[in-house]
């Protein structure tokens, strides 16, 4: 039998679940404890199979709408951690549904951002992608025709406002660093006086993951992105290590994903996670090239994380004893 050829594993540090991630499927994880089977959740809770299916073998329910939730039902209803427009809540609230808002706290900042410029008159502009849950959400948080998405840098070098002293920009919080900081610097050339955020409105977590990569892709023959095709977060984590020159960056999912004709006569191979993708699926992908190869296995971080965002309120221990 011929020995393995060595292969040398480079980790992404950080990389996979973020805090909002954390938080948002420990809701559900702690509604079903608390309430038992079932809890329904509009739309996936996370964009992750893999997380969603183990979290339907616990008793959740997934819809896309809630016209799909029984009116008589006295189970929780939990928000995903994309946030939701300010429809959602309200009808949730005309059936007398229990809900639990699960919307990421730096996606609720970007709402809240939203909302402090319309109440001060400014057209509002929104850096993100069209259908994205995170971008209906944010665009859903004020009235129709409030908010102009801006998807590409051509949007920002062709959109014609009412009036150029009176803009502001927010962005999606999943986005590409280098491709928003191009919009961004557009936007500012040709309306010196747009307000935009104080602190740039993607997320630690998306930036860091970024980072990490960017520090990898260069120096390794392939780099592998655990993550779902739904997810912008992991999309753009491909891009990047494509952007920084590595030959081979894919998404995959699980290791049955694996093309692996692909990865012939490679000598190195980075793995990252999306922020929604657990690290079960990068040990499992690990497991799969080591019965391939003989791994030489180490990490380059880019970041500390200690992020923690509480559960919602009425899920927190202190909740259940009043």
């Amino acid at each position: 039998m011929a020995a393995k050829p060595d292969l040398k594993i480079v980790l992404c540090s950080p990389r996979g679940f973020c805090a909002g991630v954390v938080r948002a499927i420990d809701t559900v994880e702690r509604a079903l404890a608390i309430y038992g089977a079932p809890v329904y959740v509009r739309h996936e809770i996370v964009h992750n199979k893999y997380v969603v299916d183990s979290l339907k073998t616990k008793g959740a329910i997934f819809v896309e709408e809630l016209a799909e939730i029984p009116d008589s039902t006295n189970a929780p209803v939990v928000f995903s951690a994309h946030g939701v427009p300010k429809s959602v809540p309200a009808e949730a609230q005309s059936r007398n549904f229990f809900s639990l808002d699960a919307t990421c706290p730096l996606v609720t900042k970007v709402h809240r951002e939203a909302a402090i410029h319309f109440k001060r008159g400014r057209e509002i502009l929104l850096i993100g992608h069209s259908h994205h849950p995170e971008v209906v959400g944010t665009v859903g948080q004020l009235p129709p025709g409030a908010v102009t998405l801006i998807e590409t840098a051509e949007d920002a070098a062709t959109f014609t406002p009412k009036d150029p002293n009176n803009l502001a920009f927010v962005t999606q919080t999943t986005l590409s660093i280098d491709d928003t900081k191009d919009i961004v610097a557009i936007l500012k050339g040709r309306f010196p006086n747009i307000s935009g955020p104080h602190k740039e409105d993607i997320c630690y977590a998306t930036t860091n993951r970024q980072l990490a990569v960017k520090k990898v892709a260069p120096v390794v023959d392939a780099l592998i992105v655990v993550g779902a095709p739904n997810s912008s977060n992991s999309q753009r984590l491909r891009e990047v290590a494509e952007r920084e020159g590595c030959p081979i960056a894919v998404l995959a999912q699980r290791a049955s994903d694996i093309d692996w004709a692909r990865f012939e006569g490679i000598t190195s191979l980075g793995i990252t996670a999306g922020a929604s993708a657990p690290e079960v699926i990068v040990e499992e992908i690990m497991g799969a090239f080591a019965e391939r190869y003989v791994l030489h296995v180490e990490t380059v971080s880019a970041a500390e994380e200690n992020e923690f965002f509480p559960l919602p309120r009425s899920l927190r221990p202190e909740a259940a004893a009043e």
